[in-house]
């Protein structure tokens, strides 16, 4: 990059000497995606091609083409600094976990709740089942839906029964899938609420339900691993990210680094990387929510 002559707009010394240190830091950074502007054409999916992974990769586009001239551009560094943060974290935490630990200990947390995934493709019928008793808005006791599931499904998996059905309508019911109906002397009705009588709609709130258990668990799942874990296939991957992005409150990216924190105790931290302790939580700090201007630019220039 060629040295920038001095910025008009910024007059104070101090604000200066903050800009210019900014500016370096996000030169340095767009270096990383150097690797890329030799390969015009071909996908980026080739770990040879960056040492950043995709959203990695999408996140510091966004630094970079912060305007750190303007206080609304800065701003959005912040914001852009405090995602790659997070994202940061989150890989480094799937690096420390074990891939054949981690379903077992994903399935387990499911269990503990009551609730139960039968694998792909038996999960999938039995949700349709589910639809194709309720999407018309009938009022089905708990006993009967299970029933009519169980005797549709057996045909094809006859490993299906009251109590594993039952399990998979608890994690509808733990979704807050149903209008329930107290009935005196009588067990409640159950009826699907009107905005989960699609398959698509309904099979979204059940995958948020299992994504959030893991969370609570402290478990950190890749979408691809989801995607897996959840469809047997790769071609979900986006549709897993989104249900984790809408899941992501403020206050994860500061779970996430005491999380980090446990993984790096558990391995013995070899890399040092410990030491980024205090940045990430100075990151976590960001309030990222559009709009409020309340972060000094001077505390992202030191």
């Amino acid at each position: 990059v060629p040295k920038a002559q001095p910025v008009a707009l910024i007059t104070s010394p101090e604000d200066t000497q903050n800009y210019e240190v900014a500016r370096q830091c996000v030169e340095e950074l767009a270096l990383y995606l150097k690797p890329l502007s030799n390969t015009r054409g071909v996908g980026l999916s080739s770990t040879a091609q960056s040492m950043l992974s995709r959203p990695m990769q999408r996140k510091l586009v966004t630094l970079v083409h912060c305007q750190l001239v303007e206080e609304e551009g800065r701003v959005r560094a912040m914001r852009a600094a405090r995602s790659l943060g997070e994202r940061t974290v989150t890989e480094l935490i799937l690096q420390h976990q074990n891939p054949q630990q981690l379903s077992s200990n994903l399935w387990a947390a499911v269990r503990a709740r009551g609730c139960q995934f039968l694998g792909p493709a038996m999960q999938e019928e039995a949700l349709k089942l589910v639809l194709l008793a309720l999407e018309d808005g009938s009022a089905l006791s708990r006993k009967v839906l299970v029933l009519f599931v169980v005797q549709r499904l057996e045909p094809r998996f006859p490993q299906a029964s009251k109590t594993s059905i039952g399990h998979v309508v608890q994690l509808l019911y733990r979704a807050s899938c149903f209008k329930v109906t107290k009935r005196d002397e009588d067990s409640s009705l159950m009826q699907l609420k009107e905005e989960f009588r699609t398959y698509e709609a309904l099979r979204r709130e059940h995958d948020s339900q299992i994504v959030q258990i893991a969370m609570e668990g402290g478990l950190r799942i890749a979408p691809d691993q989801w995607s897996s874990l959840l469809y047997g296939d790769q071609s979900h991957k986006s549709h897993m990210q989104s249900i984790i992005d809408k899941l992501q409150t403020p206050a994860s990216f500061a779970q996430s680094v005491q999380e980090l924190t446990i993984a790096l105790q558990r391995t013995g931290d070899p890399a040092n990387l410990n030491r980024l302790r205090p940045h990430l939580e100075l990151l976590a700090n960001i309030d990222p929510s559009p709009g409020k201007k309340q972060a000094n630019f001077n505390s992202l220039a030191l």
